[in-house]
């Protein structure tokens, strides 16, 4: 039980009308979700304007309404706050809701366009290695230690994020690793969360559907380590152009991590195989398990941040060498057979042309790449050329069909691919709008030691068609399909 006055610490108010000093007994920005005794935030969203659900909250009972427009008629026994930033809001009234569970463990953000998942991942199966009961917050799925709890979004709303943060306290976790969206840092999904360090991955074409230009992404990915405080750590990948951009006016402590700059955490690529890299780190050369150049960077950041967090080189390095990646991140699907397949979740044109870049590496010249790549529904238009026209660079063979369309056409979701395919390249591409369909035929057409890659869904299970979400998974209909096709 709190007072309304308690969760407004820090929350910069317009204006406010009603009993600051009530009792709250929760903090809803679903006017479904509102109980008696509840606090409302009517949010101003991409689908709908909580506004228009005032009333519907105080009939279910809230006591308090934190809006940014005073409605023109007030309800008896209720207050109102008014406030410039919703979103921004809600996540500061979470976090003290909740008793700012953040201050209690040591939560670490990474954010940029790839790897975040592969990084946070791996965080947290070094910590949970390393002896510590870990949390995660990611795209694939989200941990409390050993528990796994489903995950709807990169980086979830700010009342789930701190009611998972007091369930993991509960649980005995020390540090928790947590991908941060771009769309969580305008949106002030973060607001409120105190984190111990941030990492910054790479920053390439994405989510121009939200931010509407590319500069805008780049600020909002810059607005997580503005607002991280000055005894937290900020460690950001210089051998992006942006790198240094994120450390501008940043009040954290400024630490870098590069493969081909110098920087405080410096690592060189000594082998490079389908089995694995070797990289020259911390004064030694160490195995891992993970594949190609991208990987190198992710395992970079991983051993700049274990360092940072204080443990031990030795340490860190041994179990780190250990560990396998992400579910879905550059995915051998059973290694052995006729064919090689890969599932990678590369749905931006610079991540699919690492993953290609890195089968460029394996190959001796002999064997075809066919891949298998769509584009989603409701989201950035203009990459979808550009993911057509990478794909048919570095493929000898590309089908193109569909990635969870959602509200969209699949087909006119292709036709904007085709628009990026030139006249020769047309004549290796594909169309069939069945993604299994599109598996099955890359692997009917798949030779001896030929790769088939089959890009954009990763660890997904699930097809998004109209709303709905129908079962489907890359990895087991490939799977299938190998032992279709294995003579």
């Amino acid at each position: 039980m709190a007072t309304l006055r308690d969760i407004l610490y820090q929350v910069h108010m317009t204006a406010a009308s009603g009993d600051t000093g009530i009792e709250v007994v929760g903090v809803a920005f679903d006017s479904r979700r509102v109980h008696a005794g509840f606090v409302f935030v009517a949010i101003k969203g991409t689908q709908s304007d909580g506004h228009a659900f005032i009333r519907t909250a105080i009939a279910a009972g809230a006591v308090a309404i934190v809006c940014e427009v005073m409605p023109e008629e007030l309800a008896t026994g209720v207050t109102y706050i008014t406030v410039r930033n919703s979103g921004q809001a809600l996540g500061l009234l979470a976090s003290n809701f909740y008793g700012n569970p953040s201050h209690k463990l040591k939560l670490v953000g990474v954010t940029g366009t790839n790897g975040k998942t592969t990084v946070a991942t791996l965080l947290y199966k070094l910590y949970s290695s390393l002896g510590h009961r870990c949390g995660l917050l990611s795209t694939v799925n989200n941990r409390i230690a050993d528990q796994v709890v489903p995950s709807t979004h990169t980086t979830p709303d700010p009342i789930s994020i701190n009611e998972l943060l007091v369930q993991m306290l509960a649980a005995g976790v020390t540090h928790c690793f947590m991908e941060v969206s771009s769309h969580a840092v305008v949106q002030g999904r973060i607001e409120g969360l105190r984190f111990t360090g941030g990492l910054f991955t790479n920053i390439t074409h994405d989510h121009l559907d939200f931010h509407r230009t590319f500069d805008n992404y780049i600020k909002a990915k810059k607005g997580f380590f503005d607002g991280l405080s000055a005894d937290a750590f900020a460690l950001v990948n210089i051998d992006d152009k942006r790198g240094m951009v994120m450390l501008q006016n940043c009040k954290a402590r400024k630490q870098t991590y590069a493969l081909k700059t110098m920087a405080d955490f410096k690592a060189k690529i000594v082998n490079n195989t389908i089995e694995g890299l070797e990289l020259e780190i911390g004064g030694r050369n160490v195995w891992f398990k993970l594949i190609g150049d991208f990987n190198a960077y992710n395992l970079l950041a991983v051993y700049g941040a274990a360092r940072l967090l204080g443990d031990d080189e030795e340490d860190v390095l041994l179990r780190l060498s250990s560990l396998t990646g992400a579910s879905g991140r550059f995915e051998l699907v059973q290694p052995g057979s006729k064919f090689t397949a890969i599932v990678d979740y590369a749905h931006t044109p610079d991540a699919l042309k690492n993953v290609l870049d890195t089968i460029a590496v394996f190959r001796t010249g002999t064997e075809q790449v066919i891949s298998v790549v769509g584009c989603g529904g409701n989201r950035d238009r203009t990459k979808r050329p550009l993911m057509a026209a990478i794909a048919c660079k570095y493929s000898d063979k590309v089908i193109l069909t569909s990635d969870n369309p959602r509200d969209e056409d699949p087909m006119a979701i292709i036709r904007e691919m085709q628009t990026g395919v030139g006249p020769t390249e047309a004549r290796k591409t594909l169309v069939m709008v069945d993604r299994e369909e599109a598996i099955k035929t890359a692997c009917m057409m798949a030779k001896e030691k030929d790769i088939v890659l089959v890009a954009g869904k990763g660890h997904e299970n699930y097809q998004e068609i109209k709303g709905v979400k129908h079962p489907f998974d890359d990895k087991e209909v490939l799977q299938r399909m190998i032992k279709l096709f294995a003579n």
